[in-house]
């Protein structure tokens, strides 16, 4: 008798792992949101995380997906978003990488990750990690023209007891033309700054490195503080700034 345990992440009524928005879009640029969502599965139990931080920074990038959505649109670019918690699967991490199923995530405990099967942990591969992956995949292939790829991130202002003060962070891997040349646009105003607060010794350049770099795609990977996106004013400015720092470098690329 086979007594192996079937493990299910999403259930009939939870959707898929992941969508485009705007799948149409002219522009040669794809966006991607990573972290886009806090939504736990009901068959994870949600993670046993407090409820307090099922909504936090440690579920998903605040303000992120509204921001990309309003990429979206300025720039009519498809836009790859995942549907499912970073907690439960971090797309912009690979399988191997211990931060793709954490067990904390900074001052938050994940106890629903602590010790999880072989067979578990291929679960969240399977039904979270691969759908998005080859969705992104896909959308990439049906370009007509070799587009840039730019994910979409926001970051707390606060990170252990630590004010940030940077504002906009513009991170690369080994391909940095698309981000230089963002910064060279960036507004006097505004707190821009390359590799941070993060950085490729951060392991966050997952995306970039699977997806663009192979390609020959020029990418960028964008952080925006997160209080500064918390309402639609900020998510509207920041999708204007961005827009005209993003299509400013990319004319000075030449990329399209």
């Amino acid at each position: 008798m086979n007594t192996a345990i079937k493990h299910t992440i999403l259930g009939p009524n939870d959707g898929p792992a992941a969508e485009v928005t705007n799948p149409q879009g002219a522009a040669a640029i794809c966006l991607v949101c990573e972290h886009a969502s806090a939504f736990i599965p009901p068959a994870l139990a949600d993670l046993g995380v407090a409820p307090e931080h099922r909504l936090s920074h440690a579920a998903w990038d605040i303000g992120g997906l509204d921001l990309a959505v309003a990429l979206s649109a300025k720039l009519d670019a498809p836009l790859v978003a995942s549907r499912v918690s970073r907690l439960v699967y971090d797309c912009n991490r690979p399988p191997s990488a211990p931060g793709a199923t954490p067990e904390r995530s900074e001052v938050v405990d994940v106890p629903g990750n602590v010790g999880l099967s072989d067979a578990s942990r291929a679960a969240r591969v399977s039904e979270v990690y691969n759908p998005f992956k080859d969705l992104l995949r896909t959308t990439l292939d049906g370009f007509a023209t070799p587009p840039c790829l730019v994910t979409i991130h926001s970051f707390t202002p606060v990170w252990f007891d630590q004010r940030r003060e940077v504002e906009l962070g513009l991170l690369h891997d080994s391909d940095d033309r698309l981000a230089r040349a963002m910064l060279v646009n960036r507004p006097e105003h505004l707190d821009a700054r390359l590799n941070a607060p993060y950085s490729v010794t951060d392991g966050v350049t997952h995306t970039l490195r699977e997806h663009a770099i192979p390609r020959g795609l020029q990418n960028v990977m964008i952080e925006v503080r997160n209080d500064l996106i918390s309402d639609s004013d900020g998510v509207a400015r920041f999708a204007d700034i961005l827009s005209t720092m993003l299509s400013k470098a990319i004319t000075t690329q030449g990329a399209l």
